[in-house]
């Protein structure tokens, strides 16, 4: 009976070990089908949050970018839209006080440049600062021709007080930042 007993108590336990190994296979399974889920979701998760950083850093470029394209921009004459250009040249003009107007605004024959001629009234010494202001524009200015002629008749070397004189320029510019 002892022996029945103890034969009772083996299979019992074999069995037992056998369903605890079964079971701890199966346990150890469904944890790595998990931490595999689980490693699954967190990779997604970072390349969205990747994606996301990527998106905000993308926008904030573009808000920069914003500003010096803006900036860009008035450095360039569009053939649509060249009252920009004019308003430079008038506002350089008022700024040393001198009478301009714009006289012609045409595109080049070769589509590059754009003409402008302009005349301006003022003593020798405006005119001058007017061209050096020209010269320093935001914009790409080429002087094709600069006819300056004193509008007094008494002699210019006898009058040595050239700021009572009356000079009339007229300057014919090309500009060379056009964009058709």
């Amino acid at each position: 009976m002892k022996f029945i007993l103890q034969k009772k108590s083996l299979i019992f336990s074999v069995i037992l070990f056998l369903f605890t190994v079964f079971v701890f296979i199966f346990l150890y399974k469904n944890i790595n089908n998990i931490r595999e889920i689980s490693l699954r979701a967190q990779e997604k998760w970072q390349t969205e949050t990747i994606r996301r950083e990527n998106a905000r850093s993308l926008v904030n470029s573009v808000e920069i970018i914003k500003s010096e394209r803006n900036l860009l921009d008035t450095h360039f004459v569009r053939s649509s839209d060249v009252v920009p250009l004019l308003d430079t040249i008038e506002k350089l003009a008022e700024e040393v006080k001198v009478k301009a107007e714009v006289v012609s605004v045409d595109i080049a024959e070769d589509n590059s440049s754009l003409i402008v001629e302009m005349k301006a009234q003022g003593n020798f010494g405006t005119i001058y600062k007017l061209i050096l202001l020209l010269e320093n524009s935001p914009y790409n200015l080429e002087f094709v021709s600069v006819s300056l002629q004193n509008q007094n008749e008494e002699n210019i070397s006898a009058n040595k007080t050239n700021k009572a004189q009356l000079w009339t320029a007229t300057f014919r510019m090309k500009v060379l930042s056009f964009v058709n």
